[in-house]
């Protein structure tokens, strides 16, 4: 955490804009109470904006997940900046006057960090929709911002806002994002394979196979949570796993129910969207202060970010085998209790290597956040969540009493897909908890802790 730190107190330079508005330190009056309605209104914007760029150019789930991790991390610094000192800075050391606009820090920081990147983003496939994203969040600011009136306050949270989404872009530059492919070729047996498109018959690669070699926001490195090798193709757990995807996950003639297709299906959803839909469900009904909030949904999604970077450094570290490609190779995989089928095909497919699952990586990092603020059993009674992918065959919101269930059904629902093994979701929910884990440990803490 120390190398953060010091960086960021060598790029902040704007001490004499804060003076001209009124920085305050520790002991300045409170700040009047602000409730979270702006946290999530631009929470709820940022995800609907991200999400509608083309995935090779950045909204591909753990690229998505990078990307809310930057808004809600500045976003966190400009609300933790205004007022007396209740928690750590995550990047910005500079403090504003204990009278600026929250709302007005909130929106700005949001604001200038979705526009970078909608702005920036790399055109690998047609953007057509960029201009009207830009327009879009254009509009949303002015909105925020004539909600407020042109004071002394709002001026204040402006400026915070500004320099929040500056210090975070700074310490962005260079970090990975866009960068080649971390994938090596392997025609050995028990490595992945792509798909080819059945259109041009080309490999079907991963758009996000960068994400791994991303410097992370929170852990150390990206091997720091390494998950446990797969298991060995000659063992007996190997031949377990591989009979259970095979019969439940192919895509025609499986041994699973039309209920399981069904939940197979709907959790093909970004686990960014859905749990962010979740944390601000959970934030309305406690009635979470904007401070709270913005703790809440940085930890959340930094913990997210790192948690898809940690993911896709054991993905294309171990390069293991999808369903498809293994119960076609089975033939060569020294397992007697494995038995080749050339004719079988997944339900669900993806174009990555198989160890370890990243949806459950995502989710795994979501959920134990949400549950250090809320529990298992949130207060107020069941959330609900709603799937992104098309006609699932059944109804796209559902409803959880607790968090256990969601964690629970994933596991299965990867296997049902024919995505994963057992033990592939398993590690990958591991990873993510184990990343949210040293996130809140380490960052984001109480003063004095």
């Amino acid at each position: 955490m120390s190398h953060r730190r010091s960086f960021a107190v060598s790029i902040i330079a704007v001490g004499a804009l804060f003076g001209a508005l009124g920085v305050s330190g520790a002991s300045a009056a409170p700040p009047s109470a602000s409730d979270a309605s702006e946290v999530t209104h631009w929470n709820n914007l940022a995800v609907t904006t991200l999400a509608a760029v083309p995935g090779p150019d950045g909204g591909a789930p753990p690229a998505l997940a990078l990307n809310m991790g930057m808004v809600q991390g500045a976003v966190y610094d400009a609300v933790n900046a205004i007022g007396p000192v209740q928690h750590r800075p995550y990047l910005l050391e500079t403090r504003a006057g204990a009278k600026a606009s929250v709302d007005a820090a909130v929106a700005t920081a949001a604001y200038d960090v979705l526009v970078e990147l909608v702005s920036s983003a790399p055109e690998r496939v047609p953007f057509p929709g960029r201009a009207g994203l830009l327009s879009a969040l254009t509009s949303a600011y002015a909105s925020s911002l004539g909600a407020l009136g042109d004071d002394s306050s709002t001026r204040q949270g402006v400026a915070v806002g500004h320099e929040a989404a500056r210090v975070m872009q700074a310490a962005r530059t260079g970090d990975g994002r866009f960068g080649p492919s971390a994938w090596v070729p392997s025609s050995e047996v028990g490595h992945w394979q792509p798909l080819l498109s059945p259109t041009t018959g080309t490999p079907l690669l991963d758009p996000t196979g960068w994400v791994g070699n991303v410097r992370p926001f929170l852990v150390q490195s990206s091997s720091q949570f390494r998950s446990a090798a797969p298991p060995a193709l000659t063992s007996a757990q190997w031949a377990t796993e591989f009979n259970e995807v095979k019969a439940l996950g192919r895509a025609t003639g499986s041994t699973r129910t039309d209920e399981q297709t069904y939940l197979a299906k709907w959790w093909q959803s970004a686990p960014v969207i859905s749990w962010n839909e979740v944390a601000r469900q959970l934030i309305t009904r406690t009635d979470l202060g904007a401070a709270d909030s913005a703790r809440l949904l940085a930890l959340q999604n930094l913990s997210g970010a790192d948690a898809a970077i940690t993911c896709w450094d054991d993905k294309y570290h171990f390069d293991f085998w999808r369903p498809w490609n293994a119960v076609v190779g089975a033939g060569e995989d020294g397992n007697p209790a494995t038995e080749a089928d050339a004719t079988w095909t997944a339900l669900l497919t993806a174009p990555y290597p198989e160890w370890t699952s990243g949806h459950n990586c995502l989710d795994g990092a979501n959920i134990t956040v949400l549950r250090t603020f809320f529990g298992d059993d949130p207060t107020g009674g069941p959330f609900q969540i709603t799937s992104t992918f098309p006609n699932p065959g059944g109804p796209a919101v559902r409803t959880f009493d607790t968090f256990t269930q969601p964690l629970d059904e994933l596991i299965e629902a990867r296997i049902w897909a024919g995505l994963h093994y057992r033990s592939a979701d398993v590690a990958g929910q591991v990873l993510g908890r184990n990343v949210a884990t040293y996130g809140t440990a380490n960052y984001f803490q109480p003063v004095g802790d």
